[in-house]
């Protein structure tokens, strides 16, 4: 008897993802559950104001619309499941909108929704605990203010969905590998004492919640990854021991290598011996990536620590407004001229809110990018001749903004020589919509079930605190030797992922070679890596450089975890930084010169 194996593949990996994805997987029909991730906290923050105004909103309406309703005929005729986040806020609503777009099409495909995530109701009382901001330590914001307020909830609900009888899951908060994790219970029968399978069911789950981003989007050696217009969505062979081979539609453009799933595996992670999930407390630091064939990638060796005791919760509030522009400058000393202009138009703009009794701008940035303002010291770009200049503030009143922006039209034909761009609508001020976390002991959230107008209680196991005093850290390299080295940019050494954390990023770094990885650990310390991110920290940060940068080894991947806190200003939308987000830290990364043996710079330079 063959053993079992589910496959599972992952359609989407943010609101707004490509609607062909789903057809794309119906097509050779070998899958057996397609899962979809729509959420981030701006995401929720979006839905929030949406159901605000209509009640029957507040949910992925394209989930519906472009991606289950032009498709649900195939996957009732093949049985495919359905599992999704798409709830968003409102997982009620986009069942009831599922089941009209079923009734429509004459099918019988069952749909249920997972309740209690969304906290928005209790908020007074959430407020009146005196939560604090688990990674600032902030006290809660002004209640009026606050948008959203949702748990991170956890697998086995969707899986007792499933069992129940469930074509299709919508969710609303839960962890993005949940929609993946939640099948695999279902499907092997695991229980919450099967750790191992759990991280790893986990780590599958991690691979899929970003689409192509595991095969071939984003990745360091783009120029492998060929046909992106075709781009193949990931696919995961499970195994019941929780190992599973990644692969993607045949004839499908885009790359599935070693390369391609470690960087996805880095992907906005902490401590990867620490990955806190509601269901299991997963250790990726001796993952193992073996190519199998071509365009096959074998996963193996994820273990779990009995799950935390908490629930991540996260709300979203109102704070200040924003805005901004960009404009475009070429000819000679064009970075000169923009700091110029940035300098005029900062100046007329306090000038005019003085004048009207405002106070002066709490934030502002200048980033002139074509003259590499985002490699700080480390730019090397000189007589700069074309540049985007992006110019934007923060001010407690929109008022403020607007009159920035004003000013930034106004002083057209006086600025220096060479400003050009595209025309277009006068950009207005927007809510920065801030983000608050807190950790809520487990027991409190009340879980449900709706299938076919019947509630089913699913609470939660009250999972064990978690002692990262205990966890054993793998032996750092031993330092090279060698005393006659040559400096070699980090890119031919290493392949490079980053992203973002609230107001923390991480950059993830994979050794190309097991033999370069001591090379890298010697030379990107944390004194190191705060030195290259210094203008994105705060002042001083590079003389804190252990309170800053956390550096974490993972021997399976010969890779190093970077997570570097409050470098993004703020983050999501309350920054108001070029990339807020830390998706190009990793190239930045990447740029840093690495002392290697004469051998090695022979070998990458060759």
């Amino acid at each position: 008897m063959s053993e079992k194996m589910i496959r599972i593949a992952g359609a989407s990996g943010f609101w707004g993802d490509a609607a062909r994805a789903t057809p794309q997987l119906l097509k050779d029909e070998n899958v057996d559950f397609i899962v979809y991730d729509y959420l981030a906290e701006i995401t929720m923050s979006i839905m929030a104001r949406a159901r605000a105004k209509n009640p029957d909103a507040g949910y992925a309406l394209d989930f519906v619309s472009a991606a289950m309703k032009p498709n649900l005929k195939e996957i009732a005729r093949q049985g495919v499941r359905i599992v999704s986040n798409a709830g968003g806020v409102n997982p009620q609503a986009c069942a009831n909108a599922l089941r009209g777009a079923i009734a429509d099409l004459g099918l019988s495909l069952k749909v249920a929704c997972i309740l209690g995530d969304d906290m928005i109701s209790q908020r007074d009382k959430v407020a009146a605990q005196g939560y604090k901001e688990m990674f600032s330590g902030d006290d809660f914001p002004d209640v009026e203010k606050v948008a959203s307020i949702n748990a991170y909830l956890g697998a086995f609900p969707i899986a007792r969905a499933l069992k129940e009888g469930a074509d299709i899951v919508v969710t609303g908060r839960c962890v993005d590998s949940a929609v993946t994790l939640g099948a695999c219970i279902d499907v092997f029968g695991w229980g919450r004492d099967d750790l191992d399978q759990l991280a790893m069911g986990s780590l599958a789950g991690h691979i899929l919640e970003c689409g192509p981003q595991a095969t071939g989007g984003n990745f360091t050696d783009w120029e492998l990854s060929n046909n992106l217009e075709n781009i193949g969505y990931p696919i995961a062979a499970i195994k019941t021991d929780g190992s599973f081979v990644c692969s993607k539609p045949e004839g499908t453009g885009g790359l599935i290598s070693v390369g391609t799933i470690a960087e996805q595996m880095v992907y906005e992670i902490g401590d990867p011996q620490a990955y806190i999930l509601p269901d299991v407390v997963c250790d990726f630091s001796n993952v193992t990536l073996t190519e199998i064939g071509e365009n096959l990638v074998e996963v193996t060796g994820a273990t779990g620590l009995p799950a935390p005791d908490t629930y991540k919760v996260c709300s979203t509030y109102a704070d200040q407004f924003r805005g901004g522009t960009t404009m475009t400058f070429y000819g000679f000393d064009a970075d000169k001229k923009a700091n110029k202009l940035a300098a005029a138009i900062f100046t007329a703009s306090r000038r005019t809110l003085k004048m009207f009794g405002l106070e002066d701008y709490s934030e502002t940035s200048v980033e002139l990018i074509g003259a590499e303002s985002q490699y700080g010291a480390n730019a090397a770009v000189a007589n700069c001749r074309e540049l985007s200049m992006k110019i934007a503030v923060k001010h407690a009143d929109p008022a403020g903004i607007g009159i920035l922006l004003k000013e930034c039209v106004g002083l057209g034909l006086a600025t220096p020589p060479g400003l050009s761009g595209f025309a277009g609508a006068r950009p207005k001020p927007s809510p920065v919509v801030r983000l608050f976390s807190f950790l809520l002991p487990k027991g409190n959230m009340p879980i449900q079930i709706e299938l076919d107008g019947a509630y089913i209680d699913c609470p939660d196991a009250l999972g064990a605190p978690l002692n990262r005093a205990l966890i054993e850290r793998p032996q750092a390299p031993s330092a090279p030797l060698d005393s006659n080295t040559v400096n070699v940019s980090l890119i031919k050494l290493a392949l490079a992922r980053s992203g973002d954390k609230g107001n923390k990023a991480n950059v993830g770094i994979i050794a190309r070679k097991p033999e370069y990885l001591p090379y890298i650990y010697a030379a990107l310390n944390e004194q190191a890596v705060a030195e290259r991110f210094a203008h994105f920290l705060p002042e001083g940060a590079t003389q804190q450089s252990l309170s800053y940068v956390e550096r974490y080894l993972m021997p399976g991947t010969n890779a190093i975890n970077f997570l570097i806190h409050d470098v993004l200003g703020g983050g999501g939308m309350a920054s108001i930084r070029n990339d807020a987000q830390g998706k190009g830290f990793g190239q930045l990364m990447l740029d840093a010169s690495i002392p290697v043996s004469k051998a090695i710079a022979a070998e990458v330079n060759a």
